[in-house]
């Protein structure tokens, strides 16, 4: 049996910010979402992905920061607030549980906590 828990946020970052490199500065709407998307598809494709090492039951599940703030920023000033967040980055965040929920993966928007 395989489980993955995935950083939802940090993994939608990693994929807006990395495209940056190659787009030269025009992002394309939802580009972000779709490299969570695939990066979460070979995860659980038995033909691509990691099931296909010999083990049948495949497990996964994404955490997401659905609200940026959390206690923390009560306990010190300017701790991860959303300022400085791109319109174009912040346009993806609940796409991205949505497309990620009608893939069939289960998903915890966090609200009170972050997910990592």
């Amino acid at each position: 049996m395989i489980v993955h828990l995935i950083d939802g946020t940090y993994e939608l970052f990693r994929h807006f910010y990395g495209l940056r490199r190659f787009n030269r500065g025009v992002d394309r709407p939802y580009g972000a979402v779709v490299g969570v998307l695939q990066t979460v598809l070979a995860m659980i494709d038995p033909v691509k992905g990691f099931a296909s090492r010999g083990q049948s039951d495949t497990y996964l599940g994404v955490a997401t920061d659905h609200v940026i703030e959390s206690f923390r920023n009560r306990l010190w000033a300017g701790y991860k607030t959303d300022a400085g967040i791109e319109r174009a980055f912040r346009a993806q965040f609940h796409p991205l549980e949505e497309a990620l929920a009608a893939m069939g993966v289960v998903v915890w928007p966090m609200v009170e906590l972050e997910a990592a």
